[in-house]
C-alpha cells in the first residue's frame, strides 16, 4: 500500500524529467497564473520551495495570499503557490499538479507520520511547515488543544479551511493562534493571538517521557513549551550524572529530565515567569533535588567560574542568538563565549549539552566554535552524539531550512 506522505514526497518532486504541462493544459482557468524566471525555475528544479520577488517575471491581478499557478519563462506549468504581496518569498509552492490542494488531507497525512515517529508524548508538532508540503504553517498539538500559526499570507487567508479540518478531524477542546510570530509583519499582517475554536482560560497539562508538565499555549514561549528537544531531553539524561547546571531552562525541560540521574541540578533563567512554571512542574513531579535560580546566564557562568565552582554536567540551550544572516558574527562569538564560559566549570569526564536553534549557524559551525573554546579552556573535548530536533519536525534533505535545531553532547575528556 502506498503511503500518503510518500505520494506527497513524489508530488514534490522537482526532477527535470518530470512531466510538464503548459498553462493551456491546466484545467482551472479561474486560477491566476505568475511567471517565474529561468533562474526561478532551476531553484524549484533544485528541489526548494521557494521563489523570491526578483525571480517573479509578472503576477496578473494575484491578490494577497492567492492560490496561483506558476508558469516558467515558456509558459510551462511548474505547480501551485501562495502569492505574497509583500514578502521578499513570493511565491511558496504547495503542489506540482493542478489539483485542488486539500488542507484537510495535508494534515491527515502528517497525522499520520506522527504515529509513526513519536511515542510516550501528548504534546507533538502535527504540521512542520515547508517540510509537511503545508509551507509558512506550524501546528502543536497540546493534548485535546490545538495551536496553530500562520505565517505567510497564503495560510492566512486559508486559516477557515485549517480550522474546519482540526475540528473534523480531532474535535479539539480549543484551537489557539498564535500569530505573534515577527515574521508576520514582513507579510504586513497583523500580529495577534486569537481562540479559533472552543475555550483556554488556563495552562493545559500534558505528559512527555513520563513526565507531566503545564503548556501554556496563550503567553508561554514558541506555542507553549520547547517541543523540539523532547528527543535531546532524553539524551542529555542518558549521559549526565553528579551535579548539573542547566542554563536558560525556560519551564524546565533539561532540568526535569536531568533530575531524574543527577544528584542536583541548578537551573537558571533569567524569565521569572518561566521559572515559576519550571517550579511548576518539578512539583507536579515530585522532584525536590532541583534549585531555580533566576539570573543573567553569562554574568553567572563568569561570577562561578572565579568563585572556583565544579559541575558534572552542564547545557547550554540558549534563544537564537542569529535570527538574520547579519548577525552570525555576533552570534558566533555569543556561542563560543557561553561555551567557553562552561568549559571552565567541567572537570575530566565532565558532560557538556550544548545547542543552538539558529538556522544561521550550521552544526560544522557549531562543531567550529565549540573547537576553539575547548582549546581556549585547555580541554579535549569527545563527540557522544550529534543530534538535531526531534523527529515530529521533519527535515527536507533540499530545504535546509527546516533543519535549525543542534544539539551536540560532548565529554571532556
Amino acid at each position: 500500500m502506498e503511503h500518503p506522505v510518500e505520494n506527497e514526497i513524489q508530488l514534490q518532486n522537482l526532477d527535470a524529467r518530470s512531466e510538464v504541462r503548459t498553462s493551456s493544459e491546466v484545467h482551472n482557468s479561474n486560477v491566476t497564473p505568475v511567471e517565474i524566471s529561468r533562474k526561478g525555475a532551476d531553484r524549484l528544479a533544485s528541489g526548494h520551495p521557494w521563489i523570491f520577488r526578483s525571480d517573479v517575471v509578472s503576477t496578473g491581478e494575484a491578490g494577497a495570499g492567492e492560490l496561483v499557478h506558476v508558469l516558467d519563462p515558456r509558459g510551462r506549468f511548474l505547480g501551485q503557490a501562495h502569492y505574497s504581496t509583500s514578502s521578499q518569498i513570493a511565491l511558496r509552492m504547495l503542489t506540482r499538479t493542478p489539483e485542488k490542494v486539500v488542507m484537510g488531507a495535508r494534515i491527515a497525512a502528517a497525522e499520520r507520520f506522527r504515529r509513526k515517529v513519536i511515542g510516550d508524548t501528548t504534546a507533538y508538532r502535527l504540521v512542520h511547515a515547508e517540510a509537511d508540503f503545508l509551507p509558512a504553517l506550524i501546528i502543536d498539538r497540546y493534548a485535546d488543544t490545538f495551536v496553530m500559526q500562520a505565517l505567510d499570507q497564503g495560510m492566512e487567508r486559508a486559516t477557515p479551511e485549517i480550522v474546519a479540518a482540526l475540528e473534523a478531524q480531532f474535535a479539539p477542546r480549543a484551537i489557539v493562534a498564535r500569530n505573534d510570530a515577527a515574521v508576520r509583519s514582513l507579510e504586513q499582517l497583523p500580529r495577534e493571538v486569537k481562540i479559533m475554536h472552543g475555550e483556554i482560560s488556563e495552562p493545559v497539562s500534558i505528559s512527555m517521557n513520563g513526565l507531566q508538565m503545564e503548556a501554556d499555549l496563550v503567553k508561554g514561549q514558541k506555542t507553549g513549551v520547547f517541543l523540539d528537544q523532547r528527543e535531546n531531553y532524553l539524551a542529555a539524561a542518558r549521559h549526565a550524572s553528579g551535579r548539573a547546571l542547566d542554563c536558560f531552562t525556560c519551564t524546565g525541560g533539561f532540568a526535569l529530565h536531568l533530575a531524574r540521574t543527577c544528584e542536583s541540578v541548578e537551573a537558571v533563567d533569567s524569565s521569572a515567569q518561566a521559572l515559576g512554571t519550571a517550579r511548576r512542574n518539578a512539583a507536579a513531579n515530585g522532584l525536590n533535588n532541583i534549585e531555580f535560580r533566576e539570573a543573567d546566564v553569562f554574568d553567572l557562568l563568569s561570577s562561578y567560574a572565579s568563585g572556583r565552582r565544579s559541575y558534572d554536567t552542564i547545557v547550554l540551550d540558549p534563544p537564537a542568538f542569529a535570527k538574520s544572516r547579519n548577525q552570525i558574527d555576533a552570534a558566533m562569538r555569543g556561542y563560543k563565549d557561553i561555551n567557553l564560559r562552561a568549559l571552565r566549570l567541567l572537570g575530566s569526564g565532565g558532560i557538556l549539552v550544548t545547542c543552538s536553534c539558529s538556522h544561521h549557524v550550521s552544526e560544522a559551525m557549531l562543531l567550529e566554535i565549540v573547537a576553539e573554546a575547548s582549546l581556549n579552556s585547555g580541554r579535549t573535548l569527545r563527540v557522544l552524539e550529534r543530534r538535531t530536533q526531534a523527529q515530529d519536525h521533519p527535515i527536507l534533505l533540499t530545504v535546509p531550512e527546516t533543519l535549525y535545531l543542534k544539539c551536540l553532547v560532548l565529554q571532556v575528556a
